[in-house]
């Protein structure tokens, strides 16, 4: 978990008086949020031996929503989703990384990610605070076709970093095949193609020993 019992970052210098307070506001959640450049995530990098973070993760889910839109079973508003996975991480500067297989960690997700959400977003004017809120909600209660694929994005993007990694955290955690395809499953709620192609990476990802054996 992110500390910040030294308080916003913003507070390490204030902003000029004559800045409106509206700005302010914006320009201080603007850099708190450089917080998650700093929460590491599992999942390996395909391009360097290290993990990625937050930021770098969100980014990649952004590329991968503009790039892969077409093969939504419904369809989407891209920009708008893309606003739900560049914001759906935010909450892990406050609740920090829940890794998709650490069953003991996802225990008490909902309620620090939750906290962290009301502590992050009020930072923010309040009408913004209620758009970002709502988009966060919307990405979590996934009951639009953009926060579908926006799940199915936040799903697909470590199955291709394992993938790379020839196993990377499927192996690390212990995951068998089933797991994977248990904790994965939601792509195939936005896009069958897409999840065709995801069993088809776990799959062979079994065959070649990339996965735990069941029963290990």
């Amino acid at each position: 978990m992110t500390s910040n019992e030294d308080g916003l970052l913003a507070e390490r210098n204030p902003w000029p008086e004559k800045l409106e307070s509206r700005l302010k506001d914006q320009f201080t959640f603007l850099i708190e949020v450089d917080r998650l450049k700093t929460v590491l995530r599992q999942s390996p990098l395909a391009a360097v031996d290290r993990r990625e973070n937050d930021a770098e993760h969100s980014w990649h889910l952004a590329l991968m929503v503009t790039m892969l839109a077409e093969y939504a079973d419904e369809p989407i508003d891209v920009g708008r989703t893309v606003e739900l996975v560049v914001l759906h991480d935010l909450v892990e500067i406050y609740a920090g990384d829940t890794p998709l297989y650490d069953t003991a960690a996802a225990v008490d997700q909902q309620e620090r990610e939750e906290a962290a959400a009301d502590r992050l977003f009020g930072l923010l004017p309040p009408d913004q605070a209620t758009l970002f809120r709502a988009r966060w909600d919307e990405f979590e209660a996934r009951g639009t076709p953009e926060a579908r694929f926006a799940k199915a994005m936040d799903r697909l993007q470590p199955m291709l970093l394992n993938w790379i990694a020839e196993g990377g955290t499927w192996l690390s955690h212990g995951a068998t095949a089933d797991t994977v395809r248990a904790r994965t499953s939601s792509i195939g709620d936005a896009s069958a193609v897409l999840w065709d192609a995801g069993q088809a990476l776990i799959a062979e990802a079994d065959r070649r020993g990339w996965t735990t054996p069941t029963g290990k």
